[in-house]
C-alpha cells in the first residue's frame, strides 16, 4: 500500500522540468547562467565602451510611459537606465531567478532615487510577469542562458501587448574575434530560428553595436 500511495502522489505532483543543454531545433549549446559571484562584471566601467547601451537603448526606442520588463535583470544595470527613460509614469519589471540579484537591483534602485523600478522572482520557465502588459521586453546578453528558452519565449509571448515588441541584445557569435566564450554568443540564424518558432517575427536586426547583434521581434500573426 505504502509503494501504491508514493506512486499515486509522483502522478499529482508534477516533475520539475529537466535543464536543456541543447536547443532541439538548432543544436545551439546552452550556456550556464551567470552566478551572483560574478555580479562585479555586469557593472564593469568598461561596459560603456565595449558594448555602448545607450546607444543600445536609443535605437530599441524607448518612450516615456512604458511598460518594460528587463528579464534577466541581474543587478539592475539596464533596468535603472530604461528607468529613467519611462519616467515616473511608466514602470518597470526587473526580473531574474536569482535572489541575490534582485537584492542588486533593489539596492542600485535606491542609490538612483528610483520607485519605477519593480523586482520580479521568476522561474526556469516563466519570468511570472502581468499578461498582456508590456509594450516591451529586454533580454540583453542573458537569452542564450534560457535552460527553458521554448517555455519562455511562449510565456514573454503572452506578456506582451498586441503591439510589443521583443529585443534580444546578443554578442555576435559570426566574429571569433570578440573575447566572449562561444557559448555566451547568438549567430542571427540561430536566434531568429529559435524565437520565430515560438510565435515571433523578426522585424529588425541591427548591427552598428560594437559587438553584439539587436534583434527586435514583433508578435507573428496567427496562421
Amino acid at each position: 500500500m505504502r509503494i501504491l500511495a508514493l506512486l499515486l502522489l509522483s502522478l499529482l505532483v508534477p516533475a520539475t522540468l529537466p535543464a536543456q543543454t541543447v536547443h532541439p531545433l538548432t543544436g545551439r549549446r546552452i550556456a550556464p547562467a551567470m552566478a551572483p559571484a560574478g555580479a562585479d562584471w555586469l557593472d564593469r566601467a568598461e561596459r560603456e565602451k565595449e558594448e555602448q547601451p545607450e546607444a543600445a537603448l536609443d535605437a530599441i526606442g524607448i518612450q516615456p510611459g512604458m511598460v518594460v520588463a528587463d528579464v534577466g535583470a541581474g543587478t539592475g544595470y539596464i533596468s535603472v537606465k530604461v528607468a529613467h527613460r519611462v519616467g515616473p509614469s511608466g514602470k518597470v519589471y526587473a526580473e531574474d531567478v536569482q535572489p541575490e540579484m534582485l537584492d542588486h537591483v533593489r539596492e542600485n534602485a535606491s542609490d538612483a532615487h528610483l520607485s519605477n523600478i519593480e523586482p520580479v522572482l521568476g522561474s526556469e520557465s516563466d519570468p511570472r510577469l502581468p499578461a498582456g502588459k508590456l509594450d516591451l521586453i529586454l533580454l540583453i546578453d542573458v537569452y542564450h542562458e534560457f535552460s527553458q528558452p521554448q517555455k519562455m519565449l511562449q510565456a514573454l509571448r503572452r506578456s506582451l501587448k498586441p503591439e510589443g515588441r521583443l529585443v534580444l541584445l546578443e554578442y555576435r557569435k559570426e566574429d571569433p574575434s570578440i573575447p566572449i566564450q562561444p557559448d555566451h554568443k547568438m549567430s542571427i540564424a540561430d536566434a531568429e530560428t529559435e524565437v520565430e518558432a515560438e510565435g515571433f517575427r523578426l522585424d529588425k536586426l541591427i548591427d552598428t553595436l560594437p559587438r553584439q547583434h539587436l534583434f527586435i521581434f514583433r508578435k507573428a500573426l496567427p496562421q
